[in-house]
């Protein structure tokens, strides 16, 4: 059961648009409370990429400043986050400040007269990450077919990403360009590049970037040669091992936010 089934109408119908525009968005719901507050547990809201409440209702503005901060970090870390609001007092008897974290909970100040506390996860929902791949080699083919099957928006020019989507490129030109696609990939301002070729091609390469007033630090930063090593020989166990390591390094990325 997907997490817009269990939503009202107005709130599947909404989550839907937004998936169909591949728009960030964030999910809140309050998984518990004490003392007088206005929403229970289980209420829910649908997040803008910028924190504002488009359906949905947590409380009022109480839970509001709060939970858009929240639904920020989460999106900017792509990780959930807790958030307890409660009243100062409360806080001051536990001995921590607004904007302490605490095994996992980020605390905020409760500053409503009902002077209740309201605990509110949110769970980011990203755009699907941009798989760039630059080339026409047997390798981008491949790669551009099995990539689809995992998720991945795959493109073939590196076009700008929508907001906190993650953007992954691959120069698979093979002697077809490959100095241009490297240059035009580093401009693009990636999460990652990967070069397929020998370590010795791109080394020569890498010099040619350099000369061009690339800067080091991209240049070094590529993956090459690109993929795991399996061992691969054909085009297609070639992609395999590309992606192998295209997945590692997205759920990398997720790990290292985590902290």
């Amino acid at each position: 059961m997907t997490s817009a089934e269990i939503l009202s109408d107005d709130l599947a119908e909404a989550v839907q648009k937004l998936r169909a525009k591949d728009e960030p968005f964030a999910f809140a719901t309050i998984v518990r409370t004490a003392g007088s507050t206005a929403a229970k547990p289980g209420a829910k809201a649908l997040l803008s990429a910028d924190g504002t409440i488009l359906q949905g209702w947590l409380g009022g503005g109480c839970t509001k400043s709060a939970v858009k901060r929240a639904a920020l970090e989460a999106l900017q870390n792509r990780t959930p986050q807790l958030v307890s609001v409660a009243p100062e007092e409360l806080l001051a008897e536990k001995g921590i400040a607004a904007g302490d974290e605490v095994d996992g909970t980020r605390f905020a100040r409760n500053g409503c007269p009902s002077r209740g506390t309201v605990d509110i996860f949110i769970e980011p929902c990203l755009p699907t990450p941009q798989l760039v791949v630059m080339g026409a080699s047997p390798v981008a083919q491949a790669l551009g077919a099995l990539a689809p099957q995992f998720h991945w928006a795959v493109t073939a020019s590196a076009s700008a990403a929508k907001p906190h989507q993650q953007r992954f490129i691959v120069v698979a030109t093979q002697g077809q360009g490959d100095l241009d696609a490297l240059k035009a990939a580093l401009a693009a301002e990636p999460d990652y590049v990967a070069f397929v070729g020998s370590r010795r091609k791109y080394a020569a390469l890498a010099d040619k970037l350099a000369t061009a007033g690339v800067d080091a630090a991209k240049i070094a930063a590529v993956q090459a040669p690109a993929g795991l090593d399996l061992g691969a020989v054909t085009p297609e166990e070639i992609a395999l091992s590309i992606l192998a390591q295209l997945v590692q390094e997205r759920r990398a990325a997720v790990k290292s936010s985590d902290g």
